[in-house]
């Protein structure tokens, strides 16, 4: 009993028990902590989760519908929490390199600012001393052309004696060295004053700069934050999504629980009716066979029908046109936890498709299974020596209740009613009561 729409498997599917505990809240409390990639592909990751999910509904044999849609929701949330978390990490990273530059831009805009201030006071300074010593060279010529007239030549023109003139030339020197001093110190002062009045401009156009760039910072730091902050409140999402699925899932699963129980005592029940019918069988086939035989030694000749028919490989039909979807073998339960033997093989095909009789035989049980759904028990006889009988599960209606069916006939259509995840027919074989693999007959 299994979902219709995978590929057959005989071998036990333990990969996909991925849900070691229900609730999950715990443990995505002790992972969070754990580190996790960083570079995965969204994409590639989604198909990764999508395959699990396919698998794992592949897995759910005698599972209710409502139960595996739950559970596949909750392994679907916890495969995608990883993917988030890495996502996270990965918002907090940019987040951080992000504030780390935006800081780094706003100490280079402080420098700036700083340097641009200093050159600002540096030229006022300079531009103080300029225009003081423009006034002293002013205020100098000045006095000399009140003092001493128009230079040298009218000093000369002036003095009284010879001594008088050669101090007059002397002094005028000094003046003269002193005026041409000053006028030296003020053309340099004003030169310094053009390449401030430069480098002021060039501080400034780097000021503006950095601050362009601080702002640039800053709103990238800002979207980084608030994609760290929303690849958090994803995570956390998935994590509360993750607890109430849990706590979903353990619900259902008391419920499913209780129809398993039934299922398999139903089983046990169905195991005891047969194996009666058949210890019934062989007793009657061996007391004809005692007949026959003291039938033919008493000289009335004769021949044993040898109670049976032909071998069994190969005796059964197949009930079923759809495609094998499980075998029959143990298995671990991916929400039970335990390995169970699915009994049977399982033919997907659409819920209405013709159930057809795998041999001739008589009806013996029609109607509600419980776990089985609706379902038709036929028992064959005995056939090479053992008691075989077959069984046709999950079935949408019964067709044929009672009676005689011989090879082929239709005896219901193929549903998806008990303890089913879709559309299939669950064909069981038994023998003497016992379940076997129904390929052993086929």
């Amino acid at each position: 009993m299994g979902r219709p729409d995978r590929a057959p498997t005989r071998a036990p599917r333990r990969a996909l028990a991925l849900g070691t505990s229900l609730l999950c809240a715990a443990a995505l409390a002790t992972t969070s902590a754990q580190a996790v990639p960083t570079g995965s592909d969204p994409g590639k990751e989604k198909k990764k989760v999508d395959t699990q999910v396919d698998r794992l509904k592949d897995s759910l044999d005698d599972t209710s519908a409502d139960l595996a849609a739950a559970y596949a929701a909750l392994q679907k949330t916890k495969d995608a929490i990883p993917a988030a978390r890495s996502a996270m990490e990965r918002a907090r990273a940019a987040a951080a390199a992000a504030d780390r530059a935006n800081a780094v831009a706003e100490q280079e805009l402080e420098a700036a600012v700083a340097s641009e201030k200093k050159a600002q006071d540096q030229l006022r300074r300079t531009t103080a001393e300029v225009t003081e010593s423009r006034n002293r060279v002013a205020q100098f010529a000045a006095q000399i052309y009140q003092e001493q007239g128009f230079g040298q030549l009218d000093m000369a023109l002036t003095s009284s004696d010879p001594q008088q003139f050669a101090d007059r030339i002397a002094l005028v020197d000094t003046v003269m060295d002193v005026q041409s001093e000053a006028m030296e110190r003020l053309t340099t002062e004003r030169a310094g004053l053009t390449a401030l009045e430069d480098h002021l401009s060039a501080l400034r156009v780097d000021s503006a700069a950095k601050k362009k760039q601080a702002e640039a910072a800053l709103a990238r730091a800002k979207k980084a934050r608030d994609a760290a902050t929303s690849a958090k409140a994803a995570l956390d999402g998935l994590a509360a999504r993750q607890f109430a699925q849990s706590k979903t899932v353990q619900a259902k699963l008391a419920r499913d629980r209780a129809r398993l129980t039934s299922l398999e005592a139903e089983q046990s029940r169905l195991r005891k009716v047969l194996a009666k019918r058949a210890a019934e069988a062989k007793r009657r086939a061996a007391e004809k066979a005692a007949r026959e035989r003291k039938k033919r030694n008493q000289g009335g000749g004769g021949s044993s029908s040898g109670g049976s028919a032909p071998s069994g490989d190969g005796y059964l039909s197949r009930p079923s046109s759809g495609r094998v979807s499980s075998e029959f073998g143990m298995r671990f339960h991916p929400i039970y936890h335990y390995w169970k033997l699915h009994s049977g093989r399982d033919y997907a095909a659409p819920c209405g498709s013709p159930v057809r009789a795998a041999a001739g035989g008589t009806i013996i049980s029609a109607g509600d299974g419980g776990g089985y759904g609706n379902r038709v028990v036929i028992d064959h006889g005995l056939v090479s020596g053992e008691g075989l009988a077959t069984t046709y599960n999950h079935l949408q209606s019964i067709r044929k209740w009672s009676g005689k069916v011989s090879r082929g006939q239709i005896v219901g259509y193929e549903g998806s009613t008990g303890t089913s995840t879709g559309c299939h027919l669950h064909f069981e074989t038994l023998e003497n009561g016992n379940f076997v693999d129904p390929r052993k007959w086929l």
